[in-house]
């Protein structure tokens, strides 16, 4: 049965991709996205565009849409440190504008793009839902205070609510792929240096407790990302508000993704030893028990050779058309 949904970002990476997903479900799509970060290009044909800021949703939503599904987040981590009103007036503001909006249009369901940033320095090497949370910066701190609005306007007004905590995201699909400015996440950085847009690639820190000294991460395919957002849908359930994970329970070190990049594009990839960052942890994997069971998500693209080269296509084709 096709239903109408209001995608707000999806003009950015995963929202796009998630729009993408339930046009090919056969649902009736409007994304609203003020283009700060995302790309006219990047909302899906067959969807409907609002160029338009989610503080103002009210003037778009009605009755006649069954859900929204919500992506219009600042989300650079370093940003949010130095300009962390940015992040509190847009991720928290606008979420309880968006809010608003939903309880005067009737409008009951919403699925909400969170972040493991929520959870801050990980207390055990594979993160649950129950697991504490403590963000380190105001990005996750923004988003964190949103689970915290979404989970009252659900249990004082009946909104049936999922927010899912991603890991890493990464892949492409179609003509959606990574493409921040700056860019701040391992593949697409590792793929740059492939392209010969960088000269190296900084590998911070060697000494960690892992198999070879470097950081282990949870990837997630961005399609398989995509489907999760759809079984959402479909377990919200009036009055409640549930948080699951996104990732594939097991990671991969940063020499892996090197030596992954530099299999599938089969060009040299030289790497820089640095010193390590601070607060980052040598191992940060998620537990997707709690989605595989309320929601029937099962990933299928977890091979971390498929994410790189789907990654690849996308930020090979994106450079020949510049």
């Amino acid at each position: 049965m096709s239903s109408k949904y209001l995608v707000t970002g999806g003009a950015g990476y995963v929202g796009g991709v998630v729009a993408a997903h339930l046009l090919e479900a056969g649902h009736d799509v409007t994304v609203l996205d003020d283009l700060s970060t995302g790309f006219a290009e990047g909302v899906p044909p067959g969807a409907r565009f609002i160029e338009g800021r989610v503080q103002d949703a009210a003037r778009h939503l009605d009755p006649s849409y069954d859900a929204v599904l919500h992506f219009a987040a600042f989300s650079q981590v370093g940003e949010s440190v130095v300009h962390p009103e940015k992040y509190w007036a847009n991720n928290v503001g606008g979420t309880m504008a968006l809010l608003d909006a939903m309880r005067a249009a009737g409008v009951r369901r919403l699925v909400f793009s969170s972040t493991a940033a929520t959870y801050g320095e990980p207390v055990s090497p594979l993160v649950t839902e129950t697991d504490p949370t403590a963000p380190t910066s105001p990005y996750g701190a923004s988003k964190l205070a949103v689970d915290h609005m979404i989970a009252g306007e659900a249990a004082a007004h009946g909104l049936a609510a999922v927010s899912l905590r991603y890991f890493n995201v990464a892949g492409a699909y179609g003509t959606c792929g990574e493409r921040h400015d700056p860019e701040s996440h391992l593949i697409p950085l590792v793929l740059q240096v492939a392209l010969g847009l960088r000269p190296s690639v900084s590998v911070y820190g060697d000494d960690y407790p892992t198999p070879d000294g470097t950081c282990v991460r949870d990837y997630i395919h961005v399609a398989d990302l995509a489907e999760a957002h759809l079984l959402a849908l479909g377990a919200a359930a009036p009055g409640e508000h549930l948080i699951c994970n996104l990732g594939n329970g097991s990671g991969f070190s940063v020499r892996e993704v090197i030596e992954t990049v530099r299999e599938v594009t089969g060009r040299p990839v030289p790497e820089v030893a640095a010193p390590r960052r601070a607060g980052d942890p040598a191992l940060l994997v998620a537990s997707a028990a709690t989605a595989r069971a309320r929601l029937g998500w099962r990933p299928t693209r977890s091979d971390l050779a498929v994410i790189v080269a789907d990654a690849w296509d996308f930020a090979r084709k994106r450079e020949a058309g510049r």
